[in-house]
């Protein structure tokens, strides 16, 4: 299934465009643009053509690679956008995935904005189209347009609002006139665009095939739901960090004092998209194997947990992003198994803290877990043929590779870890990544290699294949919203309003059964060294935060999170650390070496705007810090 995105080339698109390019109003070209339905419906595709593309790690996802989620080897060569904002190397003169006016690995999302606006313009005109298929296609075009706003204000916070097109006939004045709008005021445009478009929309898309990925109400009501958490967060609720930060006319940006009500806003948008989603058809994914596969529950268990990402169309995928397509992640995530392979290895390497997340076998953190020897945690240890299913038997391993959740081991790849997928797509025929230096995945180029030790496993679909002569990449579309980030969302929003709650517990033990854990209470209470974490409000937030950060891992949502929570300096202020990857023997490379010392600081929880726009109209003021 799979939108058809084409990009349909007029007069008045401009070579520099952004928020304050104008358009006129009478253009011949614009009037055959709307002249017939045929005509329209392309540039309906030119509103979808600007969804960032979530499916690259590069730059139009910066969730990916500009926090601490993934790493490279410093020696890599090409653009990595949004690494070099990982690295400190943000700036004002030509800033780093830029999506204010798409430069730097970044969209011009105001330019989507516009075209959005041109859109619900002209669609009255068409002659040749029923009033209802003109709402629809308005609807979608309103949801694109909200998206697009949202898009922006995470990034860049207080943004000016592009609610119609500024006309040609603007004068100077008029256009340096232009400036932010407080957050409240942008969140609350969002909401407003969404409530118009899912009032329209369908439930589901008519004809798969052709309109794969067009909007829908589950669509628009996840994003609301997504919306409203995000401005209930301490980032955006009651953040007196930003007591001075103000337009021109003294107009505070943030609001300074905390509303707590905006969560139960938030858990109400969140019920109302889950009981859609429900109604629609969406449900947790779970793997079933087929006849003669003969699989271990462990295997299984895997499957279930990385193909609601891979598998194409699954019933847990809300929103799949078809512009944005898994090919690059995955060569960049998967590790080389076979001596010569065309697979050219990773780049993409989650540090050792990122493996530290991942709860034990009992459900609980590692630095909680009452049987768990989390201070030896670096010290080896023989595996046997009973851990042949996670790992390679008779292999001296670190203390932290065993006795953890079914996601460290799905999710993950590592020295020695099984790697399930491929040609290896049974219990009885099994392959181990070897990356110590000498081994296979360890050599496939100076730029291609896990700078860490740690490959995101996890995006790799099973089915990918790798001989010595080829490889082939069983392609997927980025889900940009699944099932359970939505549940996730929802147990955040009822327990700060109310704190622990039945209804709390059963959307996290929803995730957590799929990965095989004890429900919250039994875990906790058993074996945790806080065993009463789970009961207070305070505790259960910092359960379902780690919670999304498992779950999520490597879906380019953890450096939002990190941001919005206002945790960013406290996760992202530590050094990126690995294992010393140019060793062969374990007793040396299970050594901790320092790859990177990070440095996050108060400017970046938010993008910086390019220094000759604020030539351009010095009333947009300055992000803090820059």
């Amino acid at each position: 299934m799979k939108l058809k995105i084409i990009i349909l080339s007029i007069a008045i698109f401009c070579a520099s465009c952004n928020y304050l390019d104008v358009v006129p109003d009478n253009v011949a070209t614009l009037d055959n643009a709307f002249n017939m339905r045929n005509a329209a419906e392309k540039y309906l595709f030119t509103c979808y053509s600007w969804v960032p593309n979530d499916g690259l790690y590069y730059g139009t996802n910066p969730g990916f690679t500009a926090g601490d989620e993934m790493w490279f080897l410093t020696n890599i060569t090409d653009q990595q956008y949004a690494w070099r904002i990982a690295t400190g190397n943000q700036n004002v003169v030509n800033p780093l995935v830029n999506f204010w006016s798409g430069e730097q690995g970044g969209v011009n999302l105001y330019r989507g904005i516009r075209e959005c606006n041109i859109f619900l313009e002209n669609i009255q005109s068409v002659p040749d189209m029923p009033e209802w298929e003109k709402a629809l296609w308005s609807a979608e075009v309103k949801f694109l347009k909200a998206y697009y706003h949202f898009h922006l204000l995470r990034m860049y916070g207080p943004i000016p609002l592009m609610r119609e097109n500024m006309p040609i006939s603007a004068s100077v004045a008029e256009v340096k006139s232009v400036l932010r709008n407080p957050v409240d005021e942008c969140f609350d445009y969002v909401v407003e665009l969404l409530d118009e478009a899912a009032a329209v929309l369908p439930n589901t898309v008519q004809f798969d095939i052709e309109q794969g990925g067009r909007a829908t109400k589950p669509i628009a009501l996840t994003l609301k739901a997504y919306v409203l958490v995000t401005a209930a967060s301490p980032l955006f609720n009651g953040n007196t960090d930003y007591a001075n930060y103000k337009d021109p006319n003294g107009q505070v940006f943030f609001n300074q004092t905390d509303q707590p009500e905006k969560w139960q806003r938030a858990a109400d948008a969140c019920r109302e998209a889950i009981e859609l989603c429900h109604d629609t058809g969406h449900e947790l994914y779970k793997f079933h194997s087929g006849s003669g596969q003969n699989l271990s529950t462990e295997t299984i268990r895997e499957l279930s947990l990385r193909n609601p990402l891979t598998q194409k169309w699954n019933s847990e995928q809300i929103w799949t992003n078809t512009q944005a397509t898994a090919g690059i992640m995955q060569s960049a995530a998967q590790a080389k198994l076979v001596s010569g392979s065309s697979m050219p290895g990773s780049r993409l390497a989650p540090p050792l803290k990122i493996a530290e997340v991942f709860y034990t076998k009992n459900g609980v953190p590692i630095n909680e877990d009452t049987e768990y020897e989390y201070n030896n945690r670096y010290t080896l240890r023989r595996s046997e043929e009973s851990d042949r299913l996670y790992l390679k038997p008779g292999e001296d391993i670190p203390v932290l590779h065993f006795d953890r959740e079914s996601r460290f081991y799905a999710f993950l790849g590592f020295d020695q870890g099984r790697w399930y997928g491929g040609a290896w797509n049974t219990d009885d025929e099994i392959m181990y990544v070897d990356a110590k230096a000498g081994g296979i995945a360890s050599s496939a180029g100076i730029n291609n290699r896990s700078a860490t030790g740690y490959w995101p496993k996890k995006i790799a679909n099973y089915l990918n294949t790798m001989t010595s002569s080829t490889s082939t990449t069983q392609n997927y579309p980025w889900p940009t919203f699944r099932l359970a980030d939505l549940y996730l969302l929802y147990a955040e929003a009822l327990n700060e309003v109310g704190g622990p709650s039945d209804e709390v517990y059963e959307y996290l033990d929803l995730i957590r059964e799929r990965a095989g854990l004890p429900t919250v209470e039994d875990a906790w209470t058993n074996h945790s060294t806080q065993a009463t974490k789970h009961t207070t409000q305070l505790g259960l937030r910092e359960i379902i935060h780690q919670e999304r950060m498992i779950e999520l891992m490597f879906e380019g949502k953890r450096w939002w999170d990190l941001k919005r929570w206002k945790k960013a300096p406290q996760v992202l202020n530590q050094p990126i650390t690995g294992w010393d990857i140019y060793q062969e023997e374990a007793v040396t490379y299970y050594r901790v070496r320092v790859v990177f010392n990070q440095e996050f600081r108060q400017r970046d929880y938010f993008w910086p705007i390019k220094e000759s726009e604020l030539l351009v109209n010095r009333n947009l003021v300055q992000s803090p810090g820059w």
